[in-house]
């Protein structure tokens, strides 16, 4: 699969020395959905806001559609849409001509019949006389992908598409996203929301102080750094774990009727067998057992956390 967009060693500086974007250097598929991870003031707004010609890199290129943004920026803007964390509309504009509007800025001509289409794809086909201000915060997000694709751009940048809003219509976005994907759009979206790069991405960036720090296939990420767990309940508390057991590094709980074992999923050996005869030699009773895979927000949380 070829990349649609290419960025390659993107710096972007600020006066008194703050570096926002530090080397960064990111290959996106067409066809795929990139969720983009990182805390607050990790740089996922500056580095998308730079791809879209917002913010004025440092130094470093970008290509989109093999068109260079600083040199072909016209050609490379029209192929990217774009849906801001905020939301700024005009209220007493009704949704049509806020979708129309858009078209035109990109010197589309109009094409009313592909409007309606946008607007019944986002579910805002009943809603086009309506004026913006009489939406809900979710159906003004609707709104904003919906002037996004106006100008059927290939390459779509979410930044921030569900916050603010509620689980529900959080899961109609999802599948507002799947359906984009299945019409061809390339999609990269920015999320604090960890189940949401989960649900639909197929691969996932994690950014943090202006550094990507891995860029990796969702199911191949998890297959190599998620850790299980073997949680084993005893039949009767212990205080302390038996030093005979020290090198199965288990967690125990404040009640001492719970023993936690993390085990390496990509070892040849989990050691899940010789724990449990040593559990039995040291005269500890099981009750039950069970296994918990860890999710991305574990994965996540062990790549940004501040070694101490």
């Amino acid at each position: 699969m070829s990349s649609i967009v290419s960025v390659q060693n993107l710096r972007k500086s600020y006066a008194g020395g703050f570096e926002a974007l530090k080397s960064v250097n990111l290959e996106i598929e067409e066809g795929e959905i990139l969720a983009l991870l990182g805390p607050n003031g990790a740089g996922k707004t500056t580095l998308i806001s730079t791809i879209c010609g917002i913010t004025v890199p440092t130094s470093g290129s970008i290509t989109v559609g093999g068109h260079d943004t600083q040199t072909a920026f016209r050609a490379a803007r029209n192929l990217i849409g774009l849906v801001p964390q905020e939301i700024n509309l005009e209220p007493f504009e009704t949704v049509f001509s806020t979708v129309s509007f858009s078209r035109g800025l990109f010197g589309k001509k109009r094409d009313d019949a592909y409007i309606n289409k946008i607007l019944n794809q986002l579910s805002l086909g009943d809603k086009k006389d309506s004026k913006v201000m009489m939406l809900s915060g979710g159906m003004k997000r609707r709104v904003l992908i919906a002037k996004a694709l106006a100008h059927e751009p290939r390459v779509l940048f979410l930044d921030e598409p569900t916050a603010g809003v509620d689980v529900e219509l959080r899961k109609d976005m999802w599948e507002i996203v799947a359906g984009l994907k299945a019409s061809g759009v390339t999609i990269i979206l920015t999320t604090h929301y960890i189940e949401e790069a989960e649900a639909i991405a197929d691969r996932v960036g994690v950014i943090n102080k202006g550094e990507i720090l891995l860029v990796q296939d969702k199911a191949e990420m998890m297959a190599q750094m998620g850790k299980k767990q073997l949680k084993i309940e005893l039949a009767t508390a212990t205080d302390d774990v038996p030093t005979a057991l020290n090198a199965y590094e288990l967690a125990r709980s404040d009640d001492g009727l719970h023993l936690t074992y993390t085990y390496d999923t990509t070892s040849e050996r989990t050691g899940i067998t010789t724990l449990l005869n040593d559990l039995q030699k040291a005269g500890l009773q099981m009750k039950d057992i069970q296994t918990a895979q860890s999710s991305l927000e574990d994965i996540f949380v062990g790549l940004v956390k501040e070694p101490t």
